[in-house]
């Protein structure tokens, strides 16, 4: 096993971007082709379709659902297939995205010095702000910050977790207290393999060149979320677009942006509360749709103009898990205060299709509140609210294959599954993963056990899979 300070080792270039005049609040989170080699390849390319096979761009994955491919080890514990193991300063729920040499990740640094935080009608001061407390979520507030946290990007190198750079891009006292449970930096960053896209909501957007030197970034002002839970919506790419949702409890919007220079392609007002949605960008008869779940309705938008081109009421409040596709097909899923899962066909789909043959199925039952689905081999994978009891449909029906299976060890669940090598992976939040088998009955193959507490999801890339918890990044290979 690696030296646990090596994240701390002296080879990492710094790269530090003063931006005093943006803020930022908190964040809420659940936190993304063949068997990839053990190193990742050295030929892929952003245009290249085979790059999928090498990469986790996004925090779910090549495909967007969840799906990995290689195959990563079914056994590990502190003691067994660990190859590597860091720690990781701060603090950050966001899940790691991977590309080729290097994994890349965001985290929060609380520092010592006292500040006031910036609200949207009043500028940033160097005086100290009485610390309160937001209540939320059964009574578990987080204190409120008075420090200054710095905000960080950093590149990992996948061979030994060593710090090939960090890039400090913002310093600020955050506004908002957040959930208990949450972290600073939940939002996970996108890369296209030519740059690295964080996001850290009301902190800013930015966009960093692979070598950790920013490119652009945005303002978009200050968030006020319900309850103070915070921020969590991570930023969706395609093509030369950058789509951020900003769903809030103020004048909600989703924006585009060219990736290459930052400049708004449009903006368009959200009549919609607080989501920690992340959009996904889907092809429809070679048009470019951002699919957006939310409260109120999820809604798609044409990815070049803006318009809706479709919505659909049905979602519960909290809206928090990212779409999963497949074959033309569209799945919504939320689970606060209810239960929801819709399978939307997308093609010709326009203007409210709550009641018309575009929405196939609905389902109404154990769905989950912040875990996101799992599409994998045809079936939908998820937990009840936050539990480890989980269901598989048949995601061209919404036939139950099982439902409301307990997960042995597993409670309480943020993190999102993962289907790799016909196995599926639950984490739970005190660091127990339990494997399933990929059929249709329920079967348990494995149970891991780690000593962190595990928000991020997992992530899987050839014969390695990569674990944050809130102490260490661990990674995970048969040794």
């Amino acid at each position: 096993m690696r030296d646990p300070q090596r994240l701390n080792s002296p080879p990492a270039r710094t790269v530090i971007l003063a931006c005093g005049a943006l803020v930022t609040p908190f964040i809420l989170a659940a936190a993304g082709l063949a068997q990839a080699a053990e190193s990742p390849s050295k030929a892929a390319k952003a245009d290249d379709p085979s790059a999928a096979q090498h990469n986790w761009p996004t925090w779910r994955g090549p495909t967007g659902n969840g799906e990995a491919f290689g195959k990563p080890p079914l056994l590990w514990s502190e003691d067994e297939n660990i190859v590597w193991k860091v720690q990781v300063p701060g603090v950050g729920i966001s899940t790691p995205i991977v590309w080729e040499d290097h994994l890349y990740l965001t985290t929060a640094v609380s520092t010592e010095r006292e500040g006031k935080a910036k609200t949207a009608d009043e500028p940033a001061s160097d005086e100290p702000e009485a610390p309160r407390v937001r209540r939320g979520g059964g009574g578990r507030g987080a204190q409120a910050a008075t420090k200054v946290h710095e905000f960080w990007v950093y590149a990992l190198d996948r061979k030994d977790g060593s710090v090939a750079w960090k890039t400090k891009v913002n310093e600020v006292v955050p506004h908002e207290a957040g959930h208990a449970t949450g972290s600073l930096a939940s939002n996970s960053p996108v890369t296209d393999g030519e740059h690295i896209y964080a996001h850290f909501g009301s902190r800013g957007l930015y966009c960093l060149d692979m070598s950790g030197e920013v490119q652009w970034k945005k303002d978009l002002g200050i968030m006020r979320t319900r309850n103070g839970f915070g921020e969590g919506s991570s930023p969706a790419l395609h093509g030369d677009t950058l789509v951020v949702n900003w769903d809030h409890e103020g004048d909600s919007f989703v924006v585009a942006f060219d990736k290459k220079t930052g400049e708004e392609r449009w903006r368009k007002s959200r009549d919609e509360v607080t989501s920690w949605t992340t959009p996904r960008i889907l092809e429809v008869n070679g048009k470019a749709q951002a699919v957006i779940p939310a409260t109120g309705a999820s809604r798609s938008y044409d990815l070049e103009t803006g318009d809706v081109v479709w919505e659909c009421s049905g979602m519960t409040t909290n809206a928090i898990p990212s779409p999963c596709y497949a074959d033309g097909v569209v799945y919504l899923m939320s689970g606060f205060r209810g239960f929801a899962l819709q399978a939307i066909e997308l093609a010709g789909a326009k203007g409210n299709v709550k009641d018309s043959d575009k929405l196939l199925w609905a389902y109404g039952s154990n769905t989950s509140y912040v875990p996101s689905a799992l599409l994998y081999q045809g079936r939908l994978w998820f937990v009840r609210n936050n539990t480890g009891r989980v269901s598989c449909l048949d995601a061209k029906t919404g036939e139950e294959h099982y439902t409301g299976k307990s997960l042995a060890g597993i409670s309480s669940i943020y993190a999102s599954p993962i289907g790799v090598a016909n196995r599926v992976y639950f984490t739970s939040r005190d660091g127990l993963t339990v494997v399933l088998d990929a059929g249709k009955d329920f079967r348990e193959l494995a149970a891991n056990q780690v000593d962190d507490e595990v928000d991020a999801s997992l992530v899987a890339v050839g014969d390695r899979i990569y674990l944050r918890g809130r102490k260490s990044l661990y990674c995970i290979g048969e040794k």
